[in-house]
Order: C-alpha cells, then structure tokens, then sequence
C-alpha cells in the first residue's frame, strides 16, 4: 500500500460540527425583548425610567450582551430612547407625547385598517363568522358603558375586538408591522385607560361600523371606519394627554 494512502487511513475522520452557539444566544436576546417589551407596555418601567443595562442583566439573568442587543431593537422601534453622547449616553423608556401618540394611533389605523380591508374581502361564510364574533365582543364592551366596568376588562376587550381581523387574516408582512407598533399603543391606552372609560359609547359605536362594513364586504367601508376609529382614538388621547399632561419628559 502506498505510504499516502497508509497515511490516508490513519487521518481522523471529521467530527460532525457542533449545533450553532448563536442559537441559544438568539433565545436569550429575543426573551430578553420579550420581557422587557413587556414591563415598558405594562407600565412597571414608567415612561422617562432609566434604563440599566447592567440591572436589566442581573434581573433577567443573562448576560448583557443578549440585554443589549434587545435593547437596541427596541430603540429602533421607539420603546426606549437614547439621550447624551459618548460616556453621557444614557437610555429612558420612551416619554408618552401629545406627538408621538399620535403618529402612533395613526400608523395602526392604517396597517388594521389594511387587515379591515382584507378582512371584508374573505369568501362570504368565513367574513360573516368573523363579524358575529366582533359583535359579540363590542357588546361586551357596551355592557362595561352602561355598568361603568373597571379599566383593565375595558381594555382587554378592546384589544380582542381589533385583534378578530387582523390576527389569522392579514400576511405575514402587514401581521410582523403590527406586532411591532400596536404594543405603543397600548402604553397609551393603558396608562389612560381609566379618562378613556367615559368614551366607551363612543368606540362601540365605530366599531359597530367596522363590524357591519366587513360583514356585507364593503372593503373601501371597512377600511375608512377603522382609519376614523383610530383618528378619533388620537384626537381623544390627545385631548386627554393635553389636560393631564406629558409622561416622562422631565427625565429627557
């Protein structure tokens, strides 16, 4: 046997190479979003909060790599905001704003009024399913009108209204855009939700609107009573945020 092929047969075969390292780091990163999405909307990081890298870590458990790499995004996506430079920058929860409310609202508006469009263009049994459920929620929702209902149902229902045609109706595209701006909203609402209780005749009635719009397939209708929703919604919340005043700015 040639001494290159003794020399062949000695050489170790390959190993099988490991399962990627960056996996596991990427569930740390996206669980780390999560959770940190998650107490800026719910309010337990209130808006002009200082935000520690280091704190973040110790809590979560992870290291601050994942930390700062959730962090990131969610600057790029308007939760947390950057002030100073250099050694002097610093990160806060984003402030809550007559203008970025309202940018916000409008944004939604648009993309569920796209979900309401696509919504009364489904074939004609699946649409009449989805409305008897959206007027079975709005009803709901009359109900805390009249009972005077505590905030935290209103809010809810509220949510499960709008989710009915966008969430399983729309493409991945416009869903992925939503996912990522509605949750903005919500810090809005949700830190005003107790003022917004005296304006729950007024979204029932929108919504009812909505509801009949998709119901017959009217997409263009649909479309321009979700839009006029969340305008309404704005122009309410910024009348609210006017008399109470701005959340967070002090801290900028």
């Amino acid at each position: 046997m040639p001494d290159t092929a003794r020399r062949s047969s000695r050489t170790p075969a390959k190993r099988a190479a490991p399962a990627r390292a960056a996996e596991p780091q990427l569930d740390h990163v996206s669980r780390a979003y999560r959770e940190l999405r998650r107490i800026i909307v719910g309010g337990q990081l209130p808006p002009g909060a200082r935000v520690s890298e280091r704190t973040i870590a110790d809590r979560l458990t992870l290291s601050r790599t994942p930390v700062r790499s959730a962090l990131h995004r969610l600057e790029q996506e308007g939760f947390v905001k950057a002030v100073g430079t250099g050694r002097e920058r610093r990160l806060l929860v984003a402030p809550l704003t007559v203008d970025d409310g309202v940018e916000v609202f409008t944004i939604v508006g648009h993309l569920e009024g796209l979900a309401a469009r696509t919504a009364a263009e489904l074939p004609t049994p699946r649409r009449k399913s989805l409305a008897a459920r959206m007027r079975g929620v709005n009803a709901e929702l009359a109900q805390q009108a009249t009972k005077k209902g505590n905030a935290n149902r209103f809010f809810d229902l509220d949510l499960e209204f709008h989710s009915l045609y966008v969430e399983g109706v729309v493409g991945p595209r416009v869903l992925t855009l939503h996912h990522a701006i509605k949750p903005q909203s919500e810090r809005y609402i949700r830190l005003y939700v107790n003022v917004l209780l005296d304006q729950i005749a007024t979204s029932v009635r929108e919504h009812e609107k909505i509801t009949a719009a998709i119901a017959r397939g009217d997409s263009d209708g649909a479309q321009h009573a979700v839009e006029d929703n969340w305008r309404n919604a704005a122009e309410r919340l910024a009348e609210i945020i006017t008399q109470l005043g701005e959340r967070g700015i002090w801290n900028v």
